[in-house]
């Protein structure tokens, strides 16, 4: 159980992200909606859950060190082909937002320039990525309780604050700005963006672990905590939906609400998970090319975290419009392939020996 715990941490560590955390993500894909975004949360948690179960397992039963041993295994040689130059283009995306991100937030919160801030954390995570993966898997999956307890905090504070009625916060609510035409689109949008987004990391945490039912255990477990934290995160956006409009980084504010010793603490929680973001995007991008735990992988993260670096100069907002969106679209696809390639083992009743056969589909 400890190991699967450590696990689910990882997941959720990874998964969060900047968006996650901040809340623009959650108050344009849920809060949005009103109170529908309570039934979109919860076909995310049951998504997240699944999914982050079908993918930890397939890293154990084929003990992968990268995505492409799985990509291969759920897509097809062919298809799989494509989808693995996509994933790995998005990998080094998404590392870059982060990165651009981090800049961002330590000159809104602290008046630094966005390029110290940028390079610090770029070279966080070039020392981080020199440890060994289950180095790695333990420093994302520490952070990770800061930031529920923040959100706890913040979301039972909203609750006993809110002072608007529930019929003003759900008009309100719904004319904030939507990233979804309705909340059913919304919430299988979140996941197919985050899952893309770190289907490659996840497949290589299920790899440490030969057990599958630890990391099975883990991915349930992962999923279920991101679904709960979505769920908090939503409810207190909604009973403040007076309070944020125009917000960009709706739970950052709410946390100054409570306290600033709070908005502190969130800033912090709020930069590690942007830190674990960019350290499981830049980890997963390098082991597809080079092998782990050698002289040439350290050298290679060096210079592929300062091109990070370099790439994050195009701006936080303009790279979060141009890579979010086609990940979410390829996210759809890993989906339907996973949802397929179970089916095809619940109908065939023998599933150690389709998992186990590395050149099925």
């Amino acid at each position: 159980m400890k190991k699967s715990l450590q696990i689910a941490g990882a997941y959720i560590g990874l998964i969060i992200g900047a968006g996650f955390a901040s809340g623009q993500e959650v108050l344009q894909f849920f809060t949005s909606f009103g109170w529908y975004s309570l039934i979109g949360t919860g076909i995310a948690t049951f998504l997240f859950a699944f999914l982050g179960m079908q993918i930890m397992q397939l890293g154990s039963r084929l003990q992968t060190t990268s995505h492409k041993e799985v990509i291969y295994k759920i897509c097809g040689k062919y298809i799989g082909a494509g989808i693995d130059i996509l994933v790995t283009f998005f990998l080094f995306g998404v590392a870059s937002v982060m990165i651009a991100g981090s800049g961002s937030i330590f000159q809104q919160q602290f008046g630094i320039s966005p390029m110290i801030g940028a390079l610090l954390l770029t070279l966080l995570v070039i020392a981080t990525l020199c440890l060994n993966v289950k180095s790695v898997i333990s420093i994302i999956s520490m952070i990770t309780p800061l930031l529920l307890l923040a959100i706890f905090i913040i979301t039972i504070y909203s609750i006993f604050t809110s002072s608007a009625s529930l019929e003003e916060l759900d008009s309100i609510a719904v004319s904030q700005p939507s990233g979804a035409p309705n909340w059913f689109v919304g919430g299988l949008l979140y996941v197919s963006y985050n899952i893309a987004a770190g289907i490659s990391m996840l497949t290589v945490i299920g790899g440490t672990v030969r057990d599958e039912k630890v990391a099975r255990r883990g991915g349930l477990l992962g999923g279920v905590g991101l679904g709960l934290l979505l769920f908090l995160i939503n409810l207190g956006l909604f009973m403040n939906a007076d309070k944020i409009q125009n917000v960009e980084m709706p739970t950052l504010f709410l946390a100054t609400e409570v306290s600033p010793i709070v908005g502190i603490l969130m800033s912090i929680a709020l930069l590690g998970m942007i830190f674990n973001t960019a350290v499981g995007m830049l980890y997963a991008f390098t082991v597809r090319f080079v092998q782990p735990e050698t002289p040439t992988f350290k050298m290679s993260v060096i210079v592929i975290g300062l091109l990070a670096f370099g790439a994050s100069f195009v701006g936080f907002t303009t790279l979060v419009g141009s890579v979010y969106p086609v990940t979410g679209y390829l996210g759809f696809v890993l989906i339907l392939a996973i949802l397929v390639s179970w089916v095809k083992i619940r109908k065939k009743g023998d599933v150690n020996s389709d998992w186990n056969d590395k050149k099925a589909l």
